[in-house]
């Protein structure tokens, strides 16, 4: 489906062109900006609010700075779509995250105006003051911009950049984009912090002298370090207390500004280009901006899936019969379930209330549920802190941001053998939001922490009874219960609470040919193999082993005494995850066997739909049944011959 783009926006097809223009066309060239990603996005998907609040920010940093020899790096890439059309991708935009077409963030391989790759938040600062580093140490005049926002600022890593850009004398520039949102609203003292600033008459009056005192300033070759130093003393003195935290770490700091007048933005990204040293400038926005919906609803409308750009009703598939819940609701409801009996139970999140479903939770036992922010670190040794008081604590984080907090697994919770129960929701390949968010590695990265307990669920109620056996007091070890991000495969799934004796499976079908051990809810794609191989005269038993760790010792010793062709299923990394536990046992235990291990595999997989994934690294329902006619082709062979 063709989209067109507004007239101005059509003749846009790179930030020289966007310069070209006088400064009275810019706001014109918003506008159409903000309608064509409401277009596209409406009709094809992806992240909305978050790009529509930068709209006119974006076509600011463009005409003022020059890119891409400027370097311009946005912390939260779904930010980024303003950015992505301005530079020569608006053609090619209706393909954003879908299979083989362009990332929904930015991507260094994709195009010289990303010039680094972001997915996960808080990394602008670090990475454009490594740049401002270099270009400063090869002597060249190359402006430096971080835009961080959308409740990136909360992370320790962007108090880890700042920390360093204010003492090393480098040309650098900090955007706050300062909407009050992550996905969820922003939490925490640092969000107060921010609205004490932008509500404070007495500071925006001193920010209006600033301002006009900028205004009178000479610009280019005329502007001195001396004017600077005067400028920076001057300000220094009008700013008052509520500024002390960036001041402190010696960031010039300016703003707060509009974030939505195109014309300011302007005016002052061209006078803090010619600032040297490193600066931050403090720009409000409003998520969603100019689609009314998505201003008032800024959760639901960050992605909101395919909707009427008229009606603003949000597309949703229409069933006839039940259909199986979200994994993460599953979670979400279950923890209310156990916490209602057990007192003990605590409910912890970085910044992912509404993806982990923990805000079921957060409303209904506001002190016994917590956001954190965008804090792994300090989420999993929060929880372990309160597991050193006898609390049952579900630390809920997304598996790829768990690769964040890996140090205080292993150093805060493992090594202490405090029982922090952590579930990785989005754990395996996600889909569209492509590589930065694939739950890849956490099977391979916890299973090799000493006193870690390593599960997956098939279904929802194993889901449910991993959750309950997790809070028993009888589990003294962190537990990892991993599940994918979607739907499952049980409408009725409210099943009774049954406890699992930790480090078993369970033998789900008997059979002749080849065993198939799966792990987690990749075993129903395993079962459905099942049925189309017996069509054809291969016989496999299956095993749905439930624990990466402990593996389940006594099951695996009557696979390798039976079988001697073995095919391992997981959603995670061929490289150290179950498949890998699986040949390590056979090797201690010196069985032989064909070992054929099914998961992701040893490369960064690009975006695409789950089914379109699948399929590519070969452990959908088609690629085991493939993969098991490989490992049987010298048999059947025999069996043809031999009828």
């Amino acid at each position: 489906m063709e989209i067109p783009p507004g007239a101005l926006l059509k003749s846009i097809n790179s930030p020289a062109d966007l310069k070209t223009l006088s400064r009275e066309q810019l706001q014109t060239l918003a506008d159409e900006l903000r309608q064509y990603i409401i277009d596209v996005v409406s009709v094809h998907g992806g992240h909305f609010g978050a790009s529509l609040g930068v709209v006119e920010l974006s076509v600011a940093l463009h005409y003022v700075f020059n890119t891409p020899y400027d370097q311009l790096v946005w912390d939260v890439g779904h930010q980024a779509y303003g950015h992505k059309i301005l530079t020569g991708r608006r053609e090619a935009f209706i393909s954003n995250r879908k299979y083989q077409g362009l990332s929904g963030f930015p991507k260094r391989s994709e195009s010289e105006y990303d010039s680094f790759g972001v997915g996960h938040s808080s990394t602008s600062i670090s990475a454009a003051l490594g740049m401002a580093m270099a270009a400063r140490f090869k002597g060249e005049n190359r402006k430096c911009v971080a835009v961080i926002g959308d409740g990136a600022l909360t992370a320790g890593l962007a108090f880890e950049g700042m920390n360093h850009a204010g003492v090393a004398d480098t040309d650098m520039l900090i955007i706050l984009n300062d909407n009050c949102m992550s996905i969820d609203p922003n939490v925490g003292a640092l969000r107060e912090y921010l609205t004490d600033i932008t509500t404070s008459p007495a500071y925006n009056k001193v920010k209006d002298d600033i301002w006009k005192a900028l205004g009178k300033l000479p610009v280019g070759a005329n502007f001195t370090r001396e004017m600077a130093s005067k400028l920076e003393h001057s300000v220094k003195g009008f700013i008052n207390k509520s500024s002390n935290l960036f001041e402190a770490l010696k960031l010039r700091y300016f703003g707060p500004i509009d974030g939505h007048n195109i014309t300011k933005l302007v005016d002052t990204l061209k006078d803090l280009k010619d600032i040297p040293g490193p600066k931050l400038l403090h720009v409000l926005t409003v998520k969603g901006k100019g689609y009314a919906l998505a201003e008032k609803d800024q959760t639901v409308w960050h992605a909101p899936g395919l909707f009427d750009k008229i009606t603003g009703e949000i597309y949703t598939k229409k069933y006839e019969l039940p259909q199986p819940p979200k994994y993460q609701d599953v979670f979400g409801k279950t923890i209310i379930e156990l916490a209602e009996k057990n007192n003990k139970i605590f409910g912890v999140t970085p910044a992912m209330p509404s993806g982990s479903s923990l805000k079921f939770m957060m409303d209904q036992m506001p002190d016994r549920a917590f956001d954190v922010g965008i804090c792994e670190q300090h989420a999993v040794t929060l929880s372990a802190g309160m597991a050193t008081q006898g609390m049952k604590v579900f630390c809920n984080i997304y598996s790829t941001f768990m690769q964040r907090g890996f140090d205080q697994v292993v150093h805060d919770t493992a090594m202490q053998k405090l029982p922090v129960i952590f579930c990785l929701d989005r754990a395996g390949l996600v889909g569209e939001d492509g590589p930065t968010h694939h739950g890849a590695y956490d099977i391979a990265y916890m299973r090799c922490i000493p006193n870690m307990i390593v599960s997956s669920p098939m279904n929802e109620s194993e889901l449910r009874n991993l959750m309950y056996t997790a809070q028993l007091d009888a589990t003294d070890l962190p537990f990892v219960i991993r599940y994918p991000r979607g739907q499952g495969v049980m409408p009725e799934w409210e099943t009774p609470f049954r406890e699992i004796v930790i480090g078993t499976g369970r033998k789900l079908k008997d059979g002749q040919d080849i065993a198939i051990l799966s792990f987690g809810h990749p075993g129903n794609f395993a079962s459905a193999a099942i049925r189309t191989l017996r069509t054809e005269g291969i016989d496999p038993a299956h095993y749905d082993m439930r624990f990466a760790k402990p593996l389940d010792e006594a099951l695996l010793h009557e696979v390798f005494a039976r079988y001697d062709r073995i095919l391992t299923v997981e959603d995670g990394t061929v490289r150290g995850g179950f498949g890998s536990a699986i040949l390590e046992f056979m090797a201690e235990h010196r069985y032989t066997a064909e070992v054929k291990i099914l998961g992701i595999p040893d490369r960064i997989v690009e975006h695409g739909s789950l089914k379109e994934l699948h399929k590519e690294c070969g452990f959908d329902a088609e690629g085991i049944a493939e993969a098991a006619r490989a490992m049987m082709k010298h048999t059947l062979k025999t069996k043809t011959l031999h009828p």
